[in-house]
């Protein structure tokens, strides 16, 4: 058997650091009780927003005048809204349709600006200028104003509209912080042996990106990945909730909240808007705690 050469030998450190890191932040993180607990009440809140409407196939839409603002029973556990729709149901389905825009946009955002982020930092030069003034430019750009200019123009595409404008816009403007973040860390882990051996053997940068950068900045990626995932989902909740995001006939969060503004519903029927409220704020607390746990874990100053 040939012996490794240098740039192998390099790789096999590189990788054993890589797992090493992760071993240990997998056991610093199971041991941050918070962090677990957190990680187990948001992936119920997952499993249950998402395999509920399969369970529960009871049409959401209909209308009931008769049971119209029924307070909380056996037969309607979260009652009725002013259309006698059940507000369980709803708030089920609104979980689905809250954190599909929130994990959709979590992963396209992450992975736009990762990428944009690990060419930026890698090239350099002229290349990094144009990106980065590219990105502050993005980033300069309002949510609001460009969700109405785009629902406008999508208007006549009813698929696009709702949920799908959402996460475009937010996966269009979003990535801006992450590019930032990834190009900071690649600035300096390319000066690394590794990737000067990785060049001097002819490796073609595309590959240098994605097989040794990209995997040894990782960390700061996913950290960075479960705080979009709680913005995302506390904007699509004020967005549909001041009525230029999720359309009121789709339940989400957001949008169920809307019936707060009403003086009689917030004062006399608040089985209405707190089951949405307290599962926004559940999952919201849930993401933090789980993105503090792995900042933690992944931080090489704690020893615990």
């Amino acid at each position: 058997m040939e012996p490794a050469t240098e740039f192998e030998e390099e790789k096999i450190v590189d990788m054993e650091k890589f797992d090493s890191t992760w071993t240990i932040a997998r056991k610093k993180f199971i041991k941050n009780k918070i962090a677990m607990i957190s990680l187990c009440l948001l992936l119920f809140i997952i499993a249950f927003s998402f395999l509920g409407p399969f369970i529960l196939t009871d049409d959401i839409t209909r209308i009931h005048t008769d049971k119209s603002n029924l307070e909380p029973s056996s037969e309607h556990w979260f009652g009725t809204d002013r259309n006698g729709r059940d507000m369980f149901l709803r708030t089920i389905h609104g979980g689905k349709v809250s954190l599909t825009i929130g994990i959709v946009s979590m992963f396209a955002v992450t992975i736009i600006g990762s990428t944009i982020g690990a060419i930026a930092g890698y090239f350099g030069g002229m290349m990094d200028n144009l990106i980065m003034r590219f990105t502050d430019f993005v980033l300069t750009i309002p949510f609001t104003v460009f969700i109405i200019v785009l629902n406008t123009i999508l208007l006549g595409y009813e698929r696009v509209t709702g949920m799908w404008s959402l996460i475009i816009v937010f996966s269009l403007l979003g990535w801006g912080s992450v590019a930032r973040i990834v190009r900071s860390k690649i600035l300096s882990e390319k000066e690394n042996e590794y990737v000067l051996a990785a060049k001097s053997i002819g490796t073609k940068s595309s590959k240098i990106i994605s097989r040794h950068l990209i995997p040894n900045v990782m960390t700061i990626i996913i950290v960075q990945a479960t705080l979009l995932l709680a913005l995302y989902i506390v904007a699509e909740a004020g967005l549909s909730f001041i009525g230029v995001g999720v359309p009121p006939d789709t339940p989400s969060w957001g949008n169920m909240l809307m019936e707060a503004r009403q003086t009689d519903v917030l004062k006399n029927k608040p089985w209405i808007w707190v089951p949405p409220a307290v599962c926004i704020t559940l999952t919201i607390l849930s993401i933090n705690f789980v993105g503090e746990g792995l900042k933690d874990a992944f931080d090489p100053k704690t020893t615990k």
